[in-house]
C-alpha cells in the first residue's frame, strides 16, 4: 500500500505542473479591424484590388510568441468586391470562384515558424473551392498591446501567393499581345488583430 502511495505522489508531482501550465488561450479575430484583401495583374500593364467582406478566425496559443499557435480562418466566397459589381459577378461565378457551389474558403495551420523578432511562417491547409493545398504565409507579428478598455490586443500581416490555376480557378482568356486577362498568380493579404479571450 504504502509503494502505491508514493508511486502515486511521483506521479501527481509530475503531471501536475504540465496541468498547471497547459492552459490554452484562445484569441478571437477582431472584424472591425480585419481586412482580407487581393491583388491580381490585368493585361500585363497594371492591377485589380479587391477584398472579401465577410470572413471569420481565431488562433489558439500557449505560448506569448505563438509559436505553437493553431489558426483557423474562413472567408465567405459570395462578399468578394473590387467595386465593380459586374465584375464580382463574375468572380462568384463558376468561371472563377463559383461561390454558390462553394461559398467558403478555409486555412487551417498546422506549423508555426519564428525566423527574427517579427518575421514568421505560417505553414497550413488552404482550401479554395474542390482543392485542399499545403502553403506558407509569410507573416510580420506587429506585437501585442492593451487596448483602451484592458483588452490584450495581437496583430499581424500574412501575404500569400497562390496560382489560382492549382485551386481550380481556370479561367484563361489572353488578348492580342498574347496577355493574360486576369493573371494567374494571385496575391493574399491578410492585416488581422486578435483579441485575448478573458
Amino acid at each position: 500500500m504504502k509503494k502505491f502511495y508514493f508511486v502515486l505522489m511521483a506521479v501527481l508531482c509530475i503531471t501536475t505542473p504540465f496541468q498547471v501550465f497547459a492552459q490554452s488561450t484562445t484569441w478571437k479575430m477582431d472584424k472591425a479591424h480585419t481586412s482580407v484583401k487581393f491583388e491580381v495583374e490585368h493585361l500585363t500593364i497594371s492591377f485589380i484590388f479587391g477584398q472579401f467582406m465577410a470572413f471569420d478566425g481565431s488562433a489558439v496559443s500557449d505560448k506569448s510568441d505563438f509559436t505553437d499557435a493553431k489558426v483557423d480562418f474562413t472567408v465567405q466566397t459570395k462578399t468578394v468586391n473590387t467595386n465593380v459589381e459586374m465584375r464580382d459577378k463574375d468572380l462568384r461565378s463558376p468561371r472563377f470562384l463559383d461561390a454558390d457551389r462553394y461559398p467558403q474558403m478555409k486555412f487551417k495551420s498546422t506549423a508555426v515558424k519564428k525566423l527574427s523578432k517579427q518575421k514568421y511562417i505560417l505553414t497550413g491547409y488552404l482550401t479554395i473551392k474542390d482543392v485542399t493545398k499545403l502553403v506558407n504565409f509569410d507573416v510580420t507579428y506587429k506585437g501585442t498591446v492593451i487596448d483602451p478598455w484592458g483588452n490584450t490586443r495581437a496583430g499581424c500581416r500574412a501575404i500569400l501567393v497562390i496560382n489560382r490555376f492549382d485551386y481550380n480557378v481556370s479561367y484563361k482568356e489572353k488578348f492580342g499581345n498574347n496577355a493574360w486577362a486576369v493573371a494567374p498568380e494571385v496575391k493574399i493579404i491578410i492585416d488581422t488583430e486578435f483579441t485575448k479571450n478573458k
